[in-house]
């Protein structure tokens, strides 16, 4: 079988770098072009004829084109092309209202950049999947892995804080849990947590963090000290007695990622 041709429709410099190293070592996808304009790439289309195209929702260092692709799917059926490329998105954004818009204008699946199983190898091989199995089934499949995924992690996340007593009748549990599953999905970049939770919840960033605190101090005034001991193996200052929230959900952000 032939190489399956791929559009890359990216600005990051970093991630096309990434795109170009893996594309070198394997023989079932070739690159025909990548840019990173969405303006651009729909020629590119027109002439060159990709099976697959890679399309970041986020451009906003594109020098030609949109600072987002949102209507590229509308533009593509303008060009009344006598095949469908098979279109994957990749993006930073997490919004259930943006990937409903994206599946009806026609993408074939949405991977999420921080999710701890996102590669450039990833976005390639979900391309052959796609191009061997019947589509109406791939979609499906692949999305609820992903789906499972998320699921999985945020399982360990719960069953660990229970065992040390942080539970689900405590208001900070919640920001416990989001702010250790967001280090792990993100464990690649310097990110800070409670900033995050603070546009998430919309809650000034002492509310988080006291929150979070709050709840170790619960754990640690009412749970049984040997499950606190056989459970938090980091290092604790003895002045204080119990760890800060950040090294509470580092500690526990590195101890579900051993264990994925």
């Amino acid at each position: 079988m032939k190489p399956m041709t791929i559009l890359i429709i990216e600005d990051d410099v970093n991630e096309c770098n990434n795109f170009i190293k893996t594309i070198k070592n394997r023989e079932d996808i070739e690159l025909v072009k990548m840019t990173d304009s969405d303006i651009q790439g729909l020629k590119y289309v027109k002439t060159l004829r990709p099976e697959g195209i890679v399309l970041d929702i986020e451009l906003n260092n594109s020098a030609s084109g949109n600072s987002n692709s949102l209507g590229f799917m509308d533009n593509l059926k303008k060009l009344n092309l006598n095949y469908q490329p098979i279109v994957i998105v990749t993006t930073h954004i997490y919004s259930k209202r943006t990937y409903d818009k994206l599946h009806k204008s026609g993408v074939d699946l949405i991977l999420y950049k921080n999710h701890p199983k996102y590669s450039c190898e990833q976005v390639l091989n979900n391309f052959i999947s796609l191009r061997e199995i019947e589509p109406n089934k791939t979609v499906e499949v692949l999305e609820e892995e992903l789906k499972d995924e998320e699921s999985k992690i945020s399982d360990y996340i719960n069953e660990e804080l229970e065992k040390i007593g942080v539970t689900s009748k405590l208001k900070g549990r919640k920001y416990a849990h989001d702010a250790i599953l967001y280090l792990i999905q993100n464990d690649e970049k310097d990110v800070n947590p409670i900033k995050y939770l603070t546009k998430i919840y919309n809650k000034p960033e002492t509310t988080i963090s006291n929150g979070i605190q709050n709840a170790i101090i619960h754990a640690w005034k009412y749970n049984a000290l040997e499950d606190l001991l056989e459970n938090y193996k980091a290092v604790i200052n003895p002045d204080r007695g119990m760890p800060t929230a950040m090294e509470f959900v580092y500690y526990y952000a590195g101890k579900v990622k051993r264990m994925l």
